[in-house]
């Protein structure tokens, strides 16, 4: 039996300005809350269901709204991450989907009245996934709620914030697999994106899960970005792609890894994980069988043109983004943005200003030589 004791103070938010909870029955932030423990009781080794189910007891949320500077100052201060009560910072990052870093004046920000070090008792996920009961290691992802979750033979061990891809170049709902890790993985299509921690789980697309900037919404070119614990955990964890007897790699064999949904990119756009009430309020329901779960369809413009000559079923990437226009996951009139390799436009750019800079020379040359002659001539005469 792990029993995990969190001691933990909500610092008094309110000394530069009071800000009413959205919710009146919810705890406010304006009360000091200090010298409390939170016990939790939870057996590792069970996959009881009920027990695990009940591993957390309810935490209510609040919401407030960043006011003017003053305030925002405040809110960076109280909740930055110290030696003596890091869950603090993580807490709030993790259920705000950001880093204190982008907290701007006029953001709604969501706060628990506890502090619990165990980020799986914020998770929107359930504690036990029944479907997953068989497979040694599985990671969930919800794009609409910005959240992912690891399970091992069921049992949630992991819950964590991430930023998907932008509406032009969105992450797409499916199933994929982790293929390989690299600890400082520099983009193949731009060498000033510099991504720690990659975990590659789509070899063509070039889709990752990676330590990037966690602005509080989807912004990626299609990858989950992570902060850089999480980031960290997950590459130690997972498992990349299975060898067969002639030491070359089976397609699909690391670890599994489902999107469940997409973000609603609809304006006024909403951050649904902002509207919760409490720990409780939500829990996602998961595909009876994760592994029934159809290969995610990516349109061929997504695919960097480099890897187009090497894909499996290409006739798949020609249809997919009609199939995912018609089944709404992308809207009608947003145009995808293709694949672009920045470091070609570059090298292209470079080479062509060399040339132009050479044919400058040598029209000066051309020029000095002419006027030489022509001194000449004159001195002859």
């Amino acid at each position: 039996m792990q029993i995990i004791f969190v001691r933990f103070s909500l610092f008094l938010l309110f000394s530069v300005i009071f800000i009413s909870s959205c919710d009146s029955n919810n705890n406010s932030l304006g009360k000091d809350i200090s010298e409390e423990y939170v016990e939790i009781s939870l057996d590792s080794n069970s996959h009881n269901t009920q027990n695990l189910s009940e591993a957390f007891p309810k935490i209510n949320y609040s919401y407030f709204v960043i006011q003017n500077k003053a305030h925002l100052d405040s809110i960076k201060k109280n909740f930055e991450e110290t030696k003596e009560n890091p869950a603090l910072n993580k807490m709030f990052c993790t259920l705000n989907r950001k880093e204190r870093r982008f907290l701007r004046v006029g953001d709604t920000i969501i706060v628990a009245d506890s502090v619990v070090a165990d980020m799986t008792a914020y998770s929107i996920f359930p504690q036990y996934y029944e479907g997953a009961k068989n497979i040694k290691k599985l990671l969930m992802v919800s794009a609409k709620y910005q959240a992912y979750s690891c399970y091992e033979y069921g049992k949630q061990v992991r819950f964590a914030a991430t930023n998907t891809g932008k509406e032009r170049t969105p992450s797409y709902p499916g199933r994929y697999a982790m293929v390989w890790k690299q600890e400082l993985r520099i983009s193949s299509l731009d060498s000033t994106w510099k991504m720690p921690y990659t975990w590659n789980i789509h070899k063509y697309a070039g889709s990752a899960f990676h330590k990037f900037d966690m602005p509080g919404y989807p912004a990626s070119h299609s990858c989950f970005r992570q902060f850089m614990d999480d980031a960290k955990w997950l590459f130690k964890w997972g498992e990349g792609e299975k060898y067969d007897t002639i030491l070359k790699t089976s397609y699909m064999t690391g670890t599994p890894v489902i999107v469940i949904d997409h973000f609603d990119f609809t304006p006024p756009i909403k951050k649904p994980w902002l509207s919760l009430r409490s720990n409780k309020e939500v829990i996602l329901d998961l595909p009876p069988d994760p592994m029934q779960v159809e290969e995610a369809l990516i349109p061929i413009s997504q695919i960097p043109k480099v890897s187009r000559g090497s894909l499996k079923n290409r006739q798949r990437y020609l249809f997919a983004e009609d199939t995912l226009r018609a089944r709404g996951i992308i809207r009608q009139g947003v145009v995808l943005t293709e694949s672009v390799d920045f470091n070609l436009q570059r090298r292209i750019k470079r080479e062509k200003k060399i040339k132009e800079l050479d044919e400058k020379r040598r029209l000066e040359e051309e020029k000095k030589s002419e006027n030489e002659k022509n001194i000449i001539n004159i001195d002859d005469n």
